[in-house]
């Protein structure tokens, strides 16, 4: 037999019911919906929007962004022609072998790293670099959610004197400083010295 329920049990299970509705559900860092409605800055056709370098190291191959360098295996850098400040950035990109590349934002240049520093000569891949890499801002769990040799997607959110980065929908990394004040071009970086390829696609910005 079924016993009626006490007034301070019904009001408990009225208030969790009413947080039930009102609450959203637990999510990862980055919620898929909130990437998905972020605007594209690329049109997977052609580099309108885009500061094409002198350099022959980019090209487009099925809505596809290619960086690949050469013999003289220079330095190559592909800006938007819009400037940002604070901004969400969100790209997938994939990679196979020993590259150096990265993503650029604000003024001056602040950059999440891609693939093997020059420097350390190991990976660190979403690891802010300062022309030194702080250990604050160091992506320490990132081999953790690292997919090797298919796409990851990589988001970047500058808001502020505050930047983080998400691999995979894992938050792996978040540095904090006043040196980055100005909005700039975001950019995507073939280093010199190394012979690489990496390819982006879905690249999204939002101004924030």
């Amino acid at each position: 037999m079924l016993l009626p329920l006490q007034a301070g049990c019904r009001h408990a299970l009225f208030i969790a019911a009413l947080f039930a509705l009102v609450l959203p559900p637990a999510c990862h860092a980055v919620d898929d919906a909130t990437s998905e409605s972020l605007p594209f800055i690329f049109n997977g056709k052609d580099f309108t929007g885009w500061k094409i370098p002198s350099e022959p190291y980019w090209t487009i191959d099925s809505g596809t962004i290619i960086g690949q360098s050469d013999a003289d295996k220079k330095t190559s850098m592909l800006y938007t022609e819009k400037s940002y400040g604070d901004v969400v950035f969100e790209t997938e990109v994939r990679f196979r072998g020993e590259i150096d590349s990265g993503i650029v934002v604000r003024k001056p240049e602040l950059q999440v790293q891609i693939g093997v520093s020059r420097s350390l000569q190991r990976d660190m891949t979403c690891s802010f670099y300062t022309n030194k890499y702080p250990e604050e801002a160091q992506a320490k769990r990132a081999s953790e959610v690292f997919k090797l040799n298919d796409w990851n997607r990589i988001r970047v959110e500058a808001k502020g004197n505050t930047f983080t980065v998400w691999l995979n929908g894992e938050k792996v990394a978040r540095y904090t400083s006043d040196a980055y004040n100005d909005a700039a071009p975001i950019g995507l970086q073939i280093h010199a010295g190394v012979l690489m390829k990496v390819e982006f696609r879905g690249l999204r910005a939002l101004a924030l």
